[in-house]
């Protein structure tokens, strides 16, 4: 059984790696994606908030699927739809192609986002112990990797599909080989039994703050990504160069933060971690809000990266801790508000920034991660439930792997 959970965690984790670097290559090109399709300043948001909300609806529907499907096998379909959409995105020719492969894009990621999340889920009750953030730092180790090779491909003007091509073709079948070994946590049906006890109405109402954490940590997260470079060069007044080094940071010091962070659940508790999390995260807000300049700007989304990187894994892993029977469910549903975070973000500090200032601005997701402080009892584990400490005994049901082991 051990082998099998091992097999399990490792396979999961390359799909987690994959995929952050398959996202990390069409963000970190859409100028260049503008640029082929000639989609103008005015469509380009259209076309940008299209993915998030399909990928709301990919993951709603994920909710009502894993009652007859198994996670694992929504997830080894719905990887290389996402990866064959990325190729579509580089290789079409018209706009018509460019948003067909957008959607196609946004609801396979929204499938695959809630799928991994419940693998992971499961295989942390399996382990007995925090291993969540482990999976969210390979992600975040696939995010760099994907972005440093959409830097090759923009230093060298290679064609989207050229950059686009060799990386689908090694990820596409590793992801499919690598999903032998998933390990799902156990039948559709027993699920959906052990869930309905809940109530639907009730489980919402129970899971509402930690959908409300969702939203303000990828509120803060999206605020880095959009406009961190916009930020360190007009009001700070740093150099174009410079003003990419931010986010490289943020995603540096997220990685290093949810590679150490299951230690530090493990010792101190889900709660304190959060907590912890939340009060550096807001600390890194004050410090780019009231920066004098590019270098202190910099420390401020250094803390950023360090604080926000531990809310989103442990929100899914409380989820799971809540609804021990109905995990998967409830994950389905807390995935979406990624993408309300996500949708919310950057319009509200691009509009409080044209209409107040941006230094003002970057106090708002500062309040909102603030709020999760009053949330945090939501992660502390249940008596009736299972993790009623930071860490126990593995246990020998680990649910059977997707190859019938």
């Amino acid at each position: 059984m051990t082998d099998v959970l091992r097999r399990g965690r490792a396979s999961l984790a390359f799909s987690f790696f994959a995929q952050g670097a398959t996202f990390a290559l069409l963000v970190t090109r859409i100028p260049a994606i503008q640029d082929r399709y000639g989609v103008s300043d005015g469509l380009l948001p259209a076309f940008l908030a299209a993915v998030p909300i399909l990928a709301g609806v990919g993951s709603v529907t994920t909710e009502q699927l894993v009652k007859r499907i198994r996670p694992s096998t929504l997830l080894r379909c719905a990887q290389p739809v996402v990866l064959l959409a990325l190729l579509g995105v580089g290789a079409g020719d018209s706009m018509v192609e460019l948003g067909i492969a957008l959607a196609a894009f946004g609801l396979a990621v929204g499938a695959l986002d809630a799928s991994m999340n419940m693998l992971g889920v499961s295989l942390q009750r399996a382990y007995g112990r925090s291993i969540m953030l482990s999976f969210h730092a390979v992600f975040s180790l696939g995010g760099i990797v994907g972005a440093s090779l959409a830097w090759v491909g923009a230093h060298w003007h290679l064609a989207l599909w050229v950059s686009y091509l060799p990386v689908v073709a090694v990820l596409l079948p590793a992801t499919l080989i690598g999903s032998r070994w998933y390990v799902d946590g156990g039948s559709p049906a027993e699920a959906a039994d052990e869930g309905t006890s809940e109530g639907g109405t009730v489980v919402f109402k129970l899971l509402l703050p930690l959908c409300l954490v969702m939203t303000f940590a990828y509120i803060g997260d999206s605020t880095v990504s959009n406009w961190s470079a916009k930020y360190l060069k007009d009001t700070l007044g740093s150099s174009e160069q410079l003003s990419t080094v931010p986010y490289n940071v943020y995603m540096v010091t997220t990685l290093l933060g949810r590679s150490l962070g299951d230690s530090g659940v493990r010792r101190l508790g889900a709660v304190t971690v959060v907590r912890l999390g939340a009060l550096v995260a807001a600390l890194g807000f004050a410090v780019v809000a009231l920066a004098p300049g590019a270098w202190v700007g910099m420390l401020g989304f250094t803390l950023l990266g360090l604080g926000l990187c531990v809310l989103v894994p442990q929100t899914f892993a409380a989820a799971g801790r809540l609804f021990p029977g109905a995990s998967d469910s409830a994950i389905a549903r807390l995935n979406v508000f990624n993408y309300v975070g996500f949708l919310i973000g950057s319009p509200l500090v691009g509009a409080l920034g044209d209409a107040w200032s941006y230094r003002g601005a970057m106090l708002v997701p500062m309040a909102l991660v603030l709020v999760t402080l009053f949330y945090a009892r939501s992660f502390a584990p249940q008596p009736d439930r299972y993790g009623g400490g930071h860490e126990r005994p593995r246990t020998a049901d680990v649910g059977r792997g997707s190859n019938g082991l």
